[in-house]
């Protein structure tokens, strides 16, 4: 399948002339604008290029590390790899531990919920198997 770089590209430069950025919080869950990646990396999807995302972890107003979402495959939801996380947020997500990145927020586009505090607490002990 052909990715439409230059697609990606004009995107990228309007959102980053985005002034007004969106204020958020740790463990929210938000579409953000991912675009295209390299290889294995996580696109966004549609023509805006969006993902859901979990916060996990604010820096400042400006920057955070997130975790992009998916839906769950059984291959996936049922396997004994530990860089996905499994949980239920109105739909089944799975998040892509191995995927977290540091984002800016002119990338968010809107908030569609929060991911539980009892998720968030596994989430973070998935992670730091990930990361020993």
């Amino acid at each position: 399948m052909s990715k439409n770089f230059e697609k990606w590209h004009r995107k990228k430069t309007e959102i980053d002339t985005i002034e007004k950025i969106p204020f958020f919080h740790e463990r929210e869950i938000w579409f953000c604008y991912l675009g295209l990646n390299v290889g294995f990396e996580q696109d966004g999807k549609s023509d805006d290029f969006l993902r859901p995302v979990i916060i996990f972890r604010k820096f400042n107003n400006k920057i955070f590390w997130a975790i992009p979402l998916t839906k769950p495959k059984q291959k996936k939801k049922n396997s004994p790899y530990f860089f996905y996380f499994s949980f239920m947020q109105n739909i089944e997500s799975v998040a892509i531990l191995s995927q977290i990145r540091l984002i800016d927020a002119k990338r968010l586009a809107r908030m569609i919920g929060t991911i539980s505090e009892g998720d968030f607490v596994s989430v973070k002990e998935k992670l730091k198997e990930l990361f020993p």
